[in-house]
């Protein structure tokens, strides 16, 4: 089986941590992207490292088109592509609708929908010549949801990356390029502002309990799995029931 090389957007921390650390354990060369955390990236890439896979690390800002061509140049000197995973977001605006700053929307709007769009199209190329390979974009349970008096903002940017995922996986069928998406519910991250709330949303989810990001890790390694070779187009929601 040939060598896997796979792109994990913000793969430092959170869940793009715990994705990065399942895929090196599933036989995937990482290059890892951050945006600040450069020490939390590094120290994911010492873990894939010490498992026997190779790993790059990238700092990228994901509203600027030049910064994602450059991460695109650095992955071509590193190997051939054969995955991507769009899973950098960003909720800086949070609240109701009415008293969030119009600037912070923006960026987040960049973040969750421009960054994955822009990364996959810089992809598309390399995973082509490679014969084929898989994307698989972080959606949100919020993009059905709507996350009213949270980030509608958010949920929407999220909903667009869900129609972005289905249209292009009938786009990119032809030449063997797999595009799905997961959608996680709310997980035990620091992606919160507020660091308790996994814990006080658990009485609104049917299982009782926020998500793991190890189960979050779970579905984007199989989506980009052999085991997964019919799968596209389609949304694997990761909602504890929601």
């Amino acid at each position: 089986m040939s060598t896997q090389l796979t792109v994990v957007t913000g793969g430092g921390r959170g869940i793009g941590a715990a994705i990065s650390r399942r895929l090196a354990a599933a036989g995937h060369d990482l290059v890892i992207t951050y945006r600040r955390d450069q020490d939390a990236a590094e120290n994911v890439a010492d873990q894939v490292r010490r498992s026997g896979r190779r790993a790059l690390v990238a700092a990228v800002e994901m509203t600027d088109p030049g910064s994602i061509a450059e991460l695109f140049d650095r992955v071509s000197a590193f190997g051939a592509l054969t995955g991507l995973v769009n899973n950098a977001g960003a909720a800086t605006a949070v609240g109701p609708l009415e008293t969030n700053d119009l600037e912070d929307i923006r960026r987040d709007l960049e973040v969750n929908l421009f960054g994955v769009i822009a990364c996959t199209q810089h992809a598309i190329g390399p995973l082509r010549r490679a014969g084929g390979g898989a994307i698989v974009n972080i959606s949100s349970v919020a993009a059905s949801l709507g996350g009213p008096g949270t980030y509608v903002h958010y949920a929407a940017a999220k909903a667009g990356v869900e129609a972005f995922t289905v249209g292009l996986a009938k786009e990119l069928a032809a030449v063997n390029i797999r595009v799905n998406a997961v959608a996680p519910g709310t997980v035990w991250t620091d992606f919160h502002r507020d660091p308790d709330r996994p814990a006080k949303v658990a009485a609104t989810i049917p299982m009782g309990r926020a998500g793991r990001p190890e189960e979050i890790a779970g579905a984007v390694a199989w989506l980009l799995s052999e085991d997964a070779s019919y799968a596209t187009g389609t949304t694997l929601r990761i909602t504890g029931g929601l």
